[in-house]
């Protein structure tokens, strides 16, 4: 006997899988996106930028 399908019960986990991976998204998102470490790298690189546009500015 071949192995029945169930579309419909397919289509619920799958809707289901989806609306909670959906709901943890964003504080997932927020974790990785907001760390201690890209803030400072954002305010290193500032810095630096920051000194090689005063050497550029003096060197004229």
């Amino acid at each position: 006997m071949p192995h029945r399908t169930r579309p419909m019960t397919a289509l619920l986990v799958f809707t289901g899988l989806n609306a909670i991976l959906v709901s943890t998204i964003t504080p997932v998102y927020d974790f990785v996106c907001f760390l201690p470490f890209w803030e400072r790298r954002r305010e290193r690189l500032r810095q630096e930028r920051e000194v090689f546009n005063k050497v550029g500015l003096e060197s004229r």
